[in-house]
């Protein structure tokens, strides 16, 4: 059984930065890619960014360009997403996925594990 593991949400003021970190308890062979998602009460779950595991090419939601970087390590099985400039927009939980096959990648569908969620609370 996989499991997804996300880390590093808080409570932080506009403005402000967050590191979250997601890891995997399965052996990367077998990830095509990762992905960062978040939702808020009644909303459905947005995508966030995405890395392509074996290459590294990153995507992201337009919301999110210039101030989040996703980024895992050379060797390992965790996923970083920083984000830079949080507003109270922001606010959500945020979800780890993982995908073992090609697809799009803003779809939640296509993400066969995801982690519990780490809730991030920006306040202006």
């Amino acid at each position: 059984q996989v499991q997804l593991v996300e880390s590093g949400g808080g409570v932080v003021q506009a403005g402000d930065s967050l590191r979250l970190s997601c890891t995997t308890s399965t052996h990367t062979s077998s990830t095509y890619g990762m992905g960062w998602f978040r939702q808020v009460p009644g909303k459905e779950r947005e995508f966030v960014a995405h890395i392509m595991w074996n290459n590294g090419i990153t995507y992201y939601q337009d919301s999110m360009k210039g101030r989040a970087t996703i980024s895992r390590p050379s060797s390992g099985n965790t996923v970083y997403l920083q984000m830079n400039n949080l507003t109270p927009n922001d606010t959500a939980l945020y979800y780890c996925g993982m995908r073992t096959r090609m697809g799009a990648v803003f779809e939640e569908s296509e993400y066969e594990y995801w982690g519990q969620g780490t809730q991030v609370t920006v306040s202006s």
